[in-house]
């Protein structure tokens, strides 16, 4: 499937998509990922064909599909609310889309038993949708878009409804499956650490524009602007001012005073304002001195036990809410509320981006 220049507009004037351009390889798991707002369900809503561009067009197998009903397009989708028949089995929610596609009755019974087994639910086909829990329910839904064999799946928030431990199961289920069959899917969510777990690239959406398409380690270690660093992970920004710009890096003067030694990524000059961003993992505590660029005394504010790791809040370079992660097998007898302890980082972990 590809999107070249598509916009969408429902009142006329305002974009709600500006300008999208995609290309998604067969076979590929691409997750669309923003705030609410963003953009990302209407793009998905215009692959369906249940909303219409308001300029570009969208590409299957090269031919353009506009104006091709939802039916015609061959696409599976799933919903956040499951959307099952309640008055049907499991089995006969499965073979309703056979039996619209006109598939004689040995062929519907052979896909549905296979449907079936592919999510596990061999032993539930005469089930109604009540009387299946909410895991179970989504398994159908999934099992209903995948059993007349599209050549794409879309998932809206499918796992939105979910309590945690059953969204991460479902979040490798999925993942399984699609390993197995191979079909292309596309996956909308506003959840930064599914989008991670499930996808091969991630579109990063604010303001009905793509800020990033990438691999999810790619997005996490090498956000290209100050929103995608924010979004994708937890993150530590710090304010200041570039006061002096080479190849290899920049420095930057916080209001504090502090002279930070940071990687330019989205840096035009000296002068402007810009946002450092560094993920809390990447802080070490007690540095031996000259190991880093950058090592700065710190005020200890709050320390909390998270069994595999410590989360340490702690004041440096003029910002209280600054957070370093450290397992917990390191043992930091320093880490008390109210020390002052040293802190640091190297200057390709601290990206330089836009104010």
């Amino acid at each position: 499937m590809r999107f070249v220049n598509v916009q969408k507009s429902y009142d006329g004037e305002t974009l709600v998509v500006k300008d999208f351009n995609l290309d998604v390889a067969s076979g590929e798991f691409i997750t669309l990922l923003g705030p609410s707002g963003s953009g990302k369900t209407t793009c998905l809503m215009m692959m369906a064909g249940f909303e219409t561009p308001t300029h570009g067009q969208i590409l299957l197998n090269g031919e353009p599909i506009n104006t091709v009903p939802p039916h015609k397009r061959g696409i599976g989708m799933v919903f956040q609310n499951y959307a099952l028949f309640p008055h049907m089995s499991v089995s006969e929610n499965l073979a309703f889309p056979l039996e619209v596609r006109k598939l004689s009755r040995t062929e519907v019974a052979q896909k549905v038993k296979r449907a079936l087994a592919m999510v596990r639910l061999e032993d539930f086909g005469n089930r109604r949708p009540a009387q299946l829990s909410g895991g179970q329910q989504q398994r159908v839904a999934l099992a209903r878009a995948l059993v007349f064999d599209p050549e794409i799946v879309l998932m809206d928030e499918p796992l939105g409804a979910l309590d945690k431990n059953l969204r991460e199961e479902m979040q490798y289920e999925i993942k399984h499956i699609h390993e197995e069959l191979g079909v292309t899917m596309i996956y909308v969510t506003h959840d930064q650490s599914e989008a991670l777990t499930m996808s091969d690239r991630i579109a990063v959406f604010e303001d009905g524009i793509v800020q990033q398409l990438a691999e999810p380690d790619v997005l996490y270690e090498k956000p290209c602007n100050a929103f995608v660093a924010s979004f994708i992970g937890e993150n530590n920004r710090l304010v200041g001012e570039v006061t002096s710009l080479s190849d290899g890096g920049c420095i930057v003067r916080m209001e504090t005073g502090e002279e930070i030694d940071a990687l330019p990524v989205n840096v035009a000059s000296t002068g402007v304002r810009s946002t450092l961003s560094l993920r809390p993992e990447r802080v070490f505590i007690e540095p031996d001195k000259g190991s880093l660029p950058n090592i700065y005394e710190a005020e200890v504010r709050e320390v909390i036990y998270l069994g595999d790791h410590l989360r340490t809040r702690v004041c440096v370079c003029g910002n209280s809410e600054f957070i370093i992660k450290t397992p917990n097998a390191l043992g930091h007898p320093v880490l008390r509320r109210g020390n002052t302890i040293n802190v640091g980082w190297s200057r390709e972990d601290c990206r330089a981006l836009d104010a």
